[in-house]
């Protein structure tokens, strides 16, 4: 991704706060206080551990009945909703956040591949297979 494109995260991230409020609003009904920070890390961490499960089921690694498609989808919708919920509670702009990191990743992926390339054209290649007998 050249430097300077970004992705905005705005219109996810109100939507998922849309619906973190109405959670919100139940937690506080049902037991008297919103939940802390720490206590949605452990939802979201409950909820990756659900789609590693998936993904290991996608992958004939796990027994699963269900329609597992549809699981994924879901999970990894609620994985994304946890992301975008925690950044906001913790004032991290993740659309500044994400576009740094992917631009600071193809640069730094783009210049190892490069490097590896490189590396590969610049070794001799190997000398001819002998036969048996030590004759080529």
């Amino acid at each position: 991704m050249p430097s300077g494109n970004k992705i905005n995260f705005t219109a996810a991230t109100n939507r998922a706060l849309n619906i973190r409020e109405l959670y919100q609003q139940l937690e506080v009904r049902l037991h008297g206080r919103a939940w802390t920070p720490q206590e949605q890390m452990l939802g979201c961490v409950s909820d990756i551990g659900e789609l590693g499960r998936l993904v290991m089921a996608a992958e004939g690694r796990w027994l699963h009945e269900g329609n597992l498609p549809r699981e994924l989808e879901d999970k990894l919708a609620e994985c994304l909703w946890w992301i975008l919920v925690l950044a906001d509670r913790l004032d991290v702009d993740l659309t500044r956040a994400f576009t740094a990191k992917m631009n600071d990743l193809d640069v730094r992926l783009s210049k190892s591949v490069a490097r590896k390339r490189l590396n590969r054209a610049s070794q001799p290649r190997a000398a001819g297979r002998r036969t048996a007998k030590g004759s080529s």
